[in-house]
């Protein structure tokens, strides 16, 4: 079937607008938003040189298969699958549709959250530079960033839209890799030894291990390839392929170099946020803070056009400017109470590392390696080889048990690491209350002291 005989599934958002170079660019700033400055932390602590860089590789590489999957089977059947819930409900029918969907949200809704976690720490760590109190606590910073976040996301209507944004995401993500980078050499120089080794008991290793197996996986995909694809001009295959070449050759460079060498520099102390440990000058940490901040309400929005896609179809008013006081409003409404519950979550459990494991446990290996391959191997039943057919079988089997056992390992670390962080919030808490009371107490002596005085 020719390409403009294609069936085009209903949309109110722009499809086949944008140049491969363009996509590649999308693809380039969800790989390097500013998650990139957690992975020495989340990725290379738990597994230590070897598994980490044996890891980061092998899981380029079969992010780089998998992705390519699902970018061939965009016009299958004579019609064009610009959603993955729409791919999977072609081949498998409408049960499917659900579940994928399903999968899909969960999987979005909770790199959103990390955005936000993300955005929170960042501004966190501008404010600890010029005013260490803690008076303010992360929660508040996270708020304060899913304000922003719903702001920006009234503002740019559909994925395409964000136009120069992407420019500017690419900017702000080389200042705080660049910043990244050169203070963890400059500290690595003069720090005379580092201790690389895997930290925990037995059990407690396997369980890290496992996650970052999950956060792994999780570095490389988007889990909306689709929906990215859609907006690519035609040959939409070919072009795609493009874009994901520069994604997972150059685009992952920078991944690669600040992983690593702020892993080589602080070793099995890395923090998971990576500038929460490096030393410098304080205008040029809050110049990669401020840059990691806005870079992650930009990417928040990549992640989240899925969903408002779907929102804007459904619920939206057809026609009329995306700029129309009546589609603003509904965007606001809609938008806002989206980001107002990855918020609250956000700032409920604000734990990147587990954040990414368990992301990567429930909905990144089954999105982008279960479904993958299993779509791959129905849809292409009749050109494959028993062989092929056989290799598809074995991805399905092993991803499907990595996603289970990392899904174990990420529901521990985030019930331990829950239960510390309330017990420390808590302290918190009765402390700043019993700091009230002394002073209220204080001053009501104080009062009555006067009141006798002056009789």
């Amino acid at each position: 079937m020719k390409q403009f005989d294609l069936e085009v599934p209903e949309t109110a958002h722009k499809i086949s607008s944008d140049s491969w170079f363009q996509v590649s660019f999308v693809l380039t700033t969800s790989i390097n938003s500013a998650y990139v400055l957690g992975y020495s932390g989340t990725v290379m602590v738990p597994l230590g040189w070897i598994g980490g860089v044996v890891g980061l590789l092998l899981a380029t590489a079969i992010s780089l298969y998998a992705n390519s999957l699902i970018a061939n089977l965009h016009e299958f059947g004579g019609k064009r699958h610009i959603r993955y819930r729409d791919l999977a409900g072609f081949i498998y029918g409408k049960k499917m549709y659900r579940v994928t969907w399903g999968l899909q949200y969960v999987n979005l809704f909770m790199i959103n959250c990390g955005f936000i976690i993300l955005a929170g720490s960042a501004l966190k760590a501008v404010y600890v530079l010029f005013r260490d109190d803690s008076v303010m606590k992360l929660p508040h910073f996270i708020a304060i960033a899913g304000v922003v976040c719903a702001i920006f996301a009234v503002g740019i209507p559909y994925l395409s839209a964000l136009g120069i944004w992407l420019g500017v995401s690419t900017i702000l993500s080389m200042i705080y890799i660049v910043v990244a980078i050169v203070l963890s050499v400059k500290d690595g120089v003069n720090k005379p030894s580092r201790d690389y080794t895997v930290q925990g008991s037995s059990v407690d290793k396997i369980f890290t291990i496992t996650g970052a197996a999950a956060s792994l996986v999780f570095a490389f995909n988007t889990g909306m390839l689709p929906e990215i694809q859609a907006t690519v001009k035609q040959p939409v295959v070919k072009n795609m392929m493009k874009a994901l070449y520069l994604q997972f050759t150059a685009g992952a460079l920078p991944l690669y170099a600040v992983t690593f060498i702020g892993y080589w520099a602080y070793g099995s102390s890395t923090s998971t946020y990576l500038m929460d440990s490096v030393s410098g000058p304080l205008w040029v940490k809050a110049l990669a803070n401020i840059s990691a901040f806005l870079q992650s309400v930009i990417s928040l929005h990549i992640f989240a056009s899925p969903t408002y896609e779907f929102m804007d179809t459904k619920y939206g008013t057809k026609g009329g400017s995306p700029l129309a006081l009546k589609n603003i409003l509904f965007r606001t409404a809609t938008r806002g109470s989206y980001i107002a519950v990855s918020t609250l979550l956000s700032a409920l459990l604000p734990f990147l590392g587990d954040f990414m494991s368990l992301t990567g446990a429930i909905s990144t290996f089954p999105l982008t390696f279960i479904l993958a391959n299993h779509m791959y191997l129905v849809a292409m039943d009749s050109e494959l080889s028993s062989v092929q057919k056989l290799w598809h079988w074995l991805n399905v089997c092993f991803f499907g048990l990595m996603s289970l056992a990392s899904a174990i390992a990420a529901v521990r670390l985030i019930s331990v690491d829950s239960k510390n962080f309330h017990s420390l919030f808590t302290n918190a808490i009765r402390h700043f209350i019993g700091v009230l009371l002394c002073n209220s107490l204080a001053g009501t002596k104080e009062e009555e002291e006067d009141t006798q005085h002056q009789e």
